[in-house]
Parts: C-alpha cells; structure tokens; sequence
C-alpha cells in the first residue's frame, strides 16, 4: 500500500502560506503557515498531523493486539501531544482510556507497552515516547 499527500507553499516562511492535501480528499487543500505552526493561527501544521497520526495508528494496532490476545475493547480513546523543540520533534506523548471487557490491568498495561514501541508510527517516529494508559470499568476478568 502507498499513499500520498501534497504541500504547495506560496511566499516567504514568516508571510507565506500553504495548503496541504491528501489522496483522500480528507484534506482538500488545508491551511498550513507560519502562525498555525508557531503561533496560533487557524489551520493545521505537521506536528498536528503526526499528532493525529501517532494517535490513530496507535489506537488501531492496540485494538489489534488486545483482540489478538482474545480481549475485544469496548473503545479505545487516545490522545496524542507532540513536542516540537528547537526546529525537531523531541517527544510524542500519548494518553489512551479503554475500555476492555474481561482483562486484568498488568496484562492491559503489557500489550499497551509493546504497543507503544511496535506501531508503525512509534517506529517511524525519531523522538521520545510516552504513554500513559488508564483502564476504564468494563467487565471484571472471570476468574
């Protein structure tokens, strides 16, 4: 699988701007500039898009690996912070709630870690990683 997504860029960093899109169309020629990156302009900027990259990738392979394991989750919600220091990304941060019928939180917590370290996006990602996993209610495991 391949897939793609194009910048154009008009103009100098500070008074420029830019649009970003994806094959998807999910992104159809969104604002990027110098403010929505640096200060708070209205738009997107990478370090969002990796955001909500290592998020999603994240959340999908611990659904993956939680039903692997035999749990199925109820829902997963996971929050993705990313740090962006001195012109690099330095640290992703991520905090994920689930809920997860039958699944005791040592073994919850294991397949978080392994996730952490082995998503494509933790992968890719030449930076710092955290995660900070919470179990919410769900079913009591059977004993």
């Amino acid at each position: 699988m391949k897939r793609y997504a194009t910048a154009h860029w008009q103009g100098k960093l500070r008074e420029g701007k830019g649009t970003l899109t994806t094959e998807s169309s999910v992104l159809n020629k969104a604002a990027y500039s110098y403010e929505t990156r640096f200060e708070q302009g209205i738009g997107t900027n990478p370090e969002e898009l990796v955001a909500a990259a290592h998020a999603g990738c994240f959340t999908m392979q611990l659904s993956a690996d939680l039903t692997k394991a035999g749990f199925v989750p109820d829902n997963i919600d996971t929050r993705c912070d990313i740090t962006f220091e001195n012109g690099e990304i330095t640290e992703s941060n991520l905090t994920v709630k689930a809920r997860v019928t039958g699944i005791e939180n040592d073994k919850f917590q294991e397949i978080v870690e392994a996730v952490k370290k082995n998503c494509p996006i933790s992968k890719l990602l030449n930076c710092t990683i955290s995660c900070k996993a919470e179990l919410a209610g769900g079913e009591p495991a059977k004993k």
